[in-house]
């Protein structure tokens, strides 16, 4: 087979290309290996729960939402039912005390790759802490729905699937982190994507038998699938675009040569923190999720009757408000996820540029080069921030409208996070291509 020419991208077709490519072959394997470990461990019950008698009473409540990031594990209450929730909710409070705390800014800032590793050590504490916490909310809510095998001590099962499910969930954050280390792609966000993937069939087989014998929501049908495909497309477009800031670099003489004085461009991205701001306004939402559904099988009274009424009329899944609490918490962490990215530090771009003789045509080196960048990189954020929201919001509303709720699971949260998973994935195998050829060009 004919190399292909350095620096071209080979296309969709290129197999051969793509197994060959230098890393890629055990790359994508152990991804997939992993991948598929963490499915199986899906289908591990935890000892001493009645599935049977737990399905009508979780598929009533408002913990069961949150089923569809777990694929599954959550309503069958699996060990890994948490998954990688906890992970994430830790994740964003980590990164919530970074801003408000010196010592924690010192270390993400100041102490590089050292401080980042304490930082993720601190995280993977609280998620401890989180998810044992979860954890006895969930069994309490089993508990309560009577769904404990009789003749079974309760302290011996509360304390085994605490342990079991706090395991899990530490589990899927070595998983997470070991296939970002030596596979291809995010994986936390990978582990979602499967999660997601493996409830589709369950979904569409709900929606065959809602339209089987009704016209008109399957017109519906058409029209909120029509809807999908347009996110899809919106998405795709919101993802791979970028704005180039152009650049030139100061001629250098060595010698007889003459070096630089080449324009180039600074590619940023519109939505730099890709699907990032999704999971973690989901996250936020679903939190509290837990807490109410454990409220709710206590029947409770008085002023917690009346919350609990209240943010079930108004801010459970689905609803006006929570669609609208969700646009605003997208736009927030695209927003704060961006202005934590490394590459997106105004400051450290304008000091490299000037260190290599570089700047922006019509603006000074230095702290005007920096101003300068931080309009353009929030212009750019507030753009690819809103548009993200909006596009959520689009899709989210087509549900309602439309009425066809047996695709609320693989509605906008879901869609935009498997598209953005997928595009983010095959970029990652289109650089180890790229490294391939460039590596066959210099030798």
């Amino acid at each position: 087979m004919a190399k292909p020419k350095a620096g071209a991208i080979p296309g969709v077709g290129d197999i051969q290309a793509i197994w060959e490519a230098s890393g890629l072959k055990s790359k994508l394997l152990f991804t997939i290996t992993m991948l598929a470990v963490f499915r199986l461990g899906v289908q591990v019950p935890v000892w001493g729960v009645h599935a049977e008698r737990l399905q009508g009473a979780l598929g009533s409540q408002m913990l069961g939402f949150l089923d569809m990031f777990s694929g599954g594990a959550l309503t069958s209450v699996s060990v890994l039912a948490l998954g990688i929730g906890p992970y994430i909710t830790s994740s964003i409070i980590m990164q919530l005390l970074t801003v408000v705390i010196p010592r924690l800014e010192e270390l993400q800032k100041e102490e590089g790759e050292a401080g980042r590793r304490k930082i993720s050590q601190y995280t993977r504490y609280l998620t401890v802490v989180l998810a044992m916490f979860q954890a006895g909310l969930i069994l309490r809510l089993i508990g309560s729905a009577g769904a404990i095998d009789p003749g079974i001590t309760p302290w011996v099962f509360y304390v085994q699937a605490i342990l079991a499910l706090t395991a899990g969930s530490v589990f899927a954050l070595w998983v997470s982190e070991i296939i970002t280390e030596r596979g291809i792609g995010n994986g936390g966000s990978l582990l979602i994507f499967s999660g997601i993937l493996s409830r589709v069939p369950f979904y569409w087989t709900q929606t065959e038998q809602l339209v089987s014998n009704d016209a008109q929501k399957a017109f519906f049908l058409v029209i909120l699938l029509a809807i999908y495909l347009v996110t899809i497309g919106l998405i795709i477009v919101l993802q791979e675009a970028t704005r180039k800031i152009f650049i030139v670099s100061a001629k250098r003489q060595v010698g007889n040569r003459i070096y630089g004085g080449q324009n180039t461009h600074i590619p940023f991205k519109i939505n730099p923190a890709g699907v990032m701001p999704i999971i973690f306004a989901f996250a936020v939402l679903a939190f509290p999720s837990t807490i109410f559904a454990f409220l709710q099988q206590q029947n409770p009274t008085g002023l917690m009757r009346n919350v609990l009424d209240f943010y079930t009329m108004y801010l459970a899944a689905g609803k006006p408000a929570y669609i609208v609490l969700e646009f605003l918490l997208i736009v927030f962490f695209t927003f704060f996820y961006s202005s934590i990215i490394p590459s997106m530090q105004p400051k450290e771009i304008a000091d490299n540029l000037k260190k290599y003789g570089s700047s922006i045509p019509g603006v000074k080196p230095g702290r005007p080069t920096s101003e300068k960048l931080g309009e353009i990189l929030s212009r750019t954020t507030f753009i690819g921030a809103f548009a993200l929201a909006a596009i959520t919001l689009i899709a989210s509303s087509a549900t309602s409208i439309t009425g066809i709720t047996t695709l609320q699971g693989l509605g906008a949260t879901s869609l935009i996070i498997m598209v953005g998973v997928a595009l983010d994935t095959v970029n990652q195998i289109r650089v180890h291509l790229l490294a391939r050829q460039y590596e066959g060009f210099l030798k």
